[in-house]
């Protein structure tokens, strides 16, 4: 009878221990953007949340989610391999994204050469006129 009595107890502790509660999500990177026009800082979450200056979290679609993990995997690989993408006087915009192993900046006009820096654009672009909007 005692061991019947138990069971439940241990359903719970074991749901608690499992289902997240208290856990945080790492962040995958902070991309900023700055030249001509508003800057922007953001640091994305692998948890589905984007942080923009002092306005705190706020979450961001799935389909953006995902595009932001498959940005940090690609701009990863560059960081590691310690490649450099020089500065253009042509340029607009510069960027830096900051990630757990390192950090790129790139111009605007790099990305032409290196595709994965034409994603992080378009990802910055995305969260400047979504979740990241001035009011």
């Amino acid at each position: 009878m005692v061991r019947i009595a138990a069971i439940p107890a241990l359903v719970a502790a074991v749901c608690v221990g499992s289902c997240g509660f208290g856990v945080t999500s790492a962040d995958l990177f902070v991309i900023q953007r700055f030249g001509q026009g508003p800057p922007l800082r953001a640091v994305v979450n692998d948890g589905g949340t984007v942080t923009c200056g002092p306005r705190g979290a706020r979450p961001i679609s799935g389909p953006l989610l995902l595009a932001a993990r498959d940005l940090a995997d690609e701009l990863d690989k560059d960081v590691k391999t310690g490649v450099k993408f020089p500065g253009r006087p042509a340029s607009v915009w510069r960027y830096r994204v900051a990630l757990q192993d390192g950090t790129l900046a790139f111009a605007d006009t790099t990305a032409a050469a290196h595709p994965e820096l034409g994603r992080a654009e378009l990802l910055a672009a995305q969260l400047a006129a979504g979740p990241c909007a001035r009011p």
